[in-house]
């Protein structure tokens, strides 16, 4: 995982640093007190989805496909305001049926930002440092929480820091820690709003994603052409990189969909 982690993912340090001390002391704990919650921060095309990804297939025989492996996505499994007291009651009896029946299950939620406030904490009983919940030991499950809540924030000050001469790589967790926590937990928008998630302390590692380059987005192309089977060719690595838009209007310093319409974008240039 380290190896792939530092190989394919493009432009994230802070990720690899952090996902890796997560999962490693995680795992080789033969008795966790609790289970491992990270949630993932950052805009579009950043590598989120795909480090999850990543890391299930390396933990999970199938990956994605495991049927320890649970996905839930807000605007599939939960899109009626008004049917909340439901999904909350259904929410909690899949997580505890699925972890009755595999102690190592791993939960991931995607789009928390478009998750209904107060839906999520129905989980907490699952995520604390309990000994036995409902009659079970749920210490070695991970939980996973996907959010581009927080991008715009990590954008700006990634933004701020390169105005500042502050190279990307120096950038460390402390830098964006407090505008993270603002933007996903103040947010009344936000599936962590008010949430006890955050008010108890429950998640370990709060792992940004920052916003991609152009150089970046140049290594993203050739793993795509690589990957289909196309020759690369240095001129059409640069067209793509350059179709793909940029902030600040000015200067274009970041992508603005980082890496996630470089695969659709490749069949233009050949």
């Amino acid at each position: 995982l380290e190896c792939d982690l530092a190989l394919n993912l493009v432009g994230q340090p802070l990720v690899r640093q952090q996902v890796m001390k997560g999962v490693r002391e995680f795992l080789e704990n033969r008795n966790p007190v609790k289970p491992l919650v990270m949630s993932f921060h950052g805009s579009t095309g950043t590598g989120k989805t795909f480090v999850t990804s990543m890391l299930v297939r390396y933990l999970f025989q199938g990956g994605l496909q495991s049927p320890y492996v649970h996905q839930f996505s807000p605007i599939v499994h939960f899109p009626h305001a008004e049917r909340i007291e439901q999904y909350k009651e259904s929410l909690k009896r899949w997580i505890q049926g699925n972890l009755t029946n595999c102690g190592r299950s791993a939960f991931l939620f995607e789009e928390m930002d478009k998750m209904h406030p107060g839906l999520i904490d129905v989980i907490i009983p699952f995520l604390g440092p309990s000994w036995v919940v409902y009659g079970n030991n749920y210490r070695k499950a991970i939980f996973i929480f996907i959010s581009n809540a927080g991008g715009e924030q990590i954008n700006e000050m990634t933004l701020d820091l390169w105005r500042a001469h502050k190279d990307r790589e120096e950038i460390s967790l402390q830098d964006l820690e407090p505008a993270i926590s603002k933007a996903v937990f103040e947010n009344p928008q936000s599936g962590f709003w008010k949430s006890g998630i955050i008010n108890n302390h429950l998640i370990d590692f709060v792992v940004p994603f920052l916003p991609l380059k152009h150089h970046h987005v140049k290594q993203c192309v050739i793993s795509e052409l690589v990957q289909q089977g196309l020759e690369v060719r240095p001129g059409v690595v640069q067209e793509v990189a350059d179709s793909i838009p940029y902030f600040p209007e000015e200067e274009k310093i970041f992508s603005s969909t980082g890496c996630k319409t470089v695969a659709s974008r490749i069949s233009f240039f050949f």
